[in-house]
């Protein structure tokens, strides 16, 4: 089903070329500080809804991203303490039968032993090191083994920590993108409350009930006692979450796990294409799959709406029939 919403918008943006300004208000070539009509206004809601959703889930795909590369760098951070353990006490074995072997002798040699940068340098240093006993020679490729393990990991931790700062600043960025669109949305509903057609036939009101079975019902009982809670982008609970964050605490209160984001819950289950074939429970996506709701029976949809708005249930009739993508079924 098309959205004429969306035609319409793309059809006025390309006869007015028209922008908006930080204060909400819009600006055409060669006027200054033109009052928004209503029909402007709901067009550039629909946008920023858009827009605030995607952000959204970008950022926490970037959140995502930072805790693997972050767990990751833990994990090669403390194999590398283990490592450097090994490290010191090969070390010190070669010290000390280096000291033994050299004793009134070539006492550079045992420098080399302790100062190489790194086992392939010592051998260089030390290639006439044949008269060394069979177990001295295996506790220095010993040593030369462990430093090289440790040298790798080393580098290994170093490029991981990389990727972890590297992720985080592209969540600070989305986080960004999020609050300006917030911003710019609260200032236009601050002039035309009832613009947001989203919002048409929403009820973020506790006691509704569902048409739900089995664990799709346990999975609409969580979400439906959420009801009424504010919306928070990033958020997985327990008094906030935004549109996945409601759809996985949901699903998991029924024993089901699954992935952050939209993007990754919309590859679960079994994929339901047509609108008239929807089940209670199944995962509705909506707009490029930067929003996501559950399916609650009787045309009706609970999720996690924008900011500024509570967890509701809303009639998917009036608006969100039109942005309607696809399903999965868990």
């Amino acid at each position: 089903m098309k959205n004429p919403g969306g035609r319409r918008t793309a059809r006025r943006i390309a006869t007015t070329g028209l922008g908006v300004v930080a204060a909400g208000t819009f600006i055409a070539p060669g006027v200054a500080h033109a009052e928004p009509t209503q029909d402007e206004v709901e067009d550039r809601i629909e946008e920023l809804n858009q827009e605030a959703s995607t952000a959204v889930e970008e950022y926490n795909q970037a959140e995502e991203d930072y805790d693997a590369a972050k767990a990751a760098f833990d994990e090669l951070d403390e194999q590398v303490g283990d490592e450097q353990e090994r490290y010191d006490e090969l070390r010190e074995q070669v010290q000390q039968f280096a000291n033994a072997t050299y004793q009134g002798g070539d006492l550079s040699s045992t420098a080399n032993v302790l100062t190489s940068d790194g086992p392939e340098t010592l051998l260089e240093q030390n290639a006439d090191l044949n008269y060394l006993s069979e177990n001295q020679q295996s506790q220095l490729d010993d040593f030369g083994e462990s430093s090289e393990r440790l040298f790798a990991l080393k580098d290994e931790a170093e490029k991981a920590l990389e990727d972890a700062e590297e992720s985080r600043d592209e969540a600070e960025d989305a986080k960004d993108e999020v609050e300006e669109a917030i911003e710019e949305q609260q200032e236009l509903l601050a002039q035309f409350p009832d613009s947001d057609p989203s919002a048409e036939g929403a009820d973020d009101s506790a006691g509704q009930t569902h048409t739900g079975s089995g664990n799709a019902s346990a999975a609409l009982d969580f979400a439906y006692s959420k009801v009424g809670l504010p919306y928070v982008w990033g958020g997985t609970g327990p008094n906030g979450y935004d549109c996945s964050g409601l759809v996985q605490a949901s699903w998991r209160a029924a024993g089901v796990d699954l992935p952050r984001t939209t993007y990754a819950q919309a590859d679960v289950g079994t994929r339901i294409n047509d609108y008239g074939s929807l089940q209670p429970g199944d995962i509705m996506f909506f707009s490029g799959m930067g929003h996501n709701g559950l399916y609650a029976g009787n045309g009706q949809m609970v999720h996690a709406p924008s900011s500024g708005r509570n967890l509701e249930v809303v009639d998917l009739a009036a608006y969100w029939a039109g942005q309607f993508e696809f399903a999965v079924r868990v």
